[in-house]
């Protein structure tokens, strides 16, 4: 069985986030277990599975994500690094509409090699700061907002980059955080440096202490930066050890989310799974 390994949000290999791709033929997947059990084998924040549907199915792809313990219902980076392989292994050309937990999904491929999502946009709902949340971060709260309802996050603003930046957090602390985790952002320091907004996202309930770039937190940080800095379209950095840029759209209810993506492996799987 062949897999790739997509580096996406990003232009350079080994930067922004890896994903494992896994195409199938037409038909079910295989059973949970087994899907499931090579996500835990690739230890990726994210493998991607996706078949085929019929005409007059409503989508042209089902897809499915999977972090090395558990299903997620919403996931970009993994998303982009599909569309990405079916772009490039010309199985799909322009707009493709993805069936997922998430309803339908839709990513066009560019001409100048960017892959645009059109996800939901996460509503924002202002809550006090939990105490436990300063505390497993280790520095100053200045506003939390809880993301949902595709994916219940925690979305705290800090002091400036470089406090986003020195983090250090207590994963075991924010694991015990109800929800799928946080995401920490302030805005960028400086103007002009090709990035509106910083951002890191810490997932320890989910198997990924830090993830490197995560495309469905953009869906929230979006209609937040957007707000505070009046405009529809910016830039977010994902200020992680990888780094990568995702180019926010806020289009109301729906939030469009654009990247590069680069594949750096190309492998079979030798033994049954």
């Amino acid at each position: 069985m062949r897999f790739r390994i997509v580096d996406a949000f990003t232009e350079r290999p080994f930067a922004g986030n890896p994903a494992a791709v896994v195409l199938f033929d037409a038909g079910p997947f295989p059973d949970d277990a087994r899907l499931q059990r090579l996500a835990a084998e690739l230890y990726l924040s994210e493998t991607a599975y996706a078949h085929p549907l019929p005409p007059g199915a409503g989508a042209d792809w089902a897809l499915r994500w999977f972090t090395p313990v558990a299903e997620v219902r919403l996931c970009g980076h993994a998303t982009l690094a599909t569309a990405h392989v079916l772009a490039a292994t010309g199985r799909a050309r322009g707009t493709v509409r993805f069936a997922t937990l998430s309803g339908v999904l839709s990513a066009t491929a560019g001409e100048d090699g960017t892959v645009t999502l059109d996800f939901p946009t996460a509503p924002l709902t202002p809550v006090e700061a939990p105490a436990a949340v300063a505390g497993a971060l280790g520095t100053t709260v200045r506003t939390v907002h809880e993301t949902g309802p595709q994916v219940l996050d925690l979305l705290v603003e800090v002091a400036d980059e470089a406090a986003v930046r020195a983090l250090r957090p207590d994963l075991r602390a924010l694991a015990a955080l109800d929800g799928r985790g946080v995401i920490v952002t302030a805005g960028a320091e400086e103007t002009g440096g090709g990035y509106d907004y910083v951002s890191r996202c810490f997932f320890p309930a989910l198997g990924i202490d830090e993830d490197p770039v995560t495309g469905s937190a953009h869906t929230a940080l979006a209609p937040l930066w957007s707000a505070r800095l009046g405009r529809e379209t910016l830039t977010g950095l994902q200020a992680s050890a990888r780094t990568g840029l995702v180019r926010t759209t806020l289009r109301g209810e729906r939030t469009l989310l654009t990247g590069h993506a680069v594949t750096v492996v190309d492998g079979t799987l030798l033994t049954g799974w």
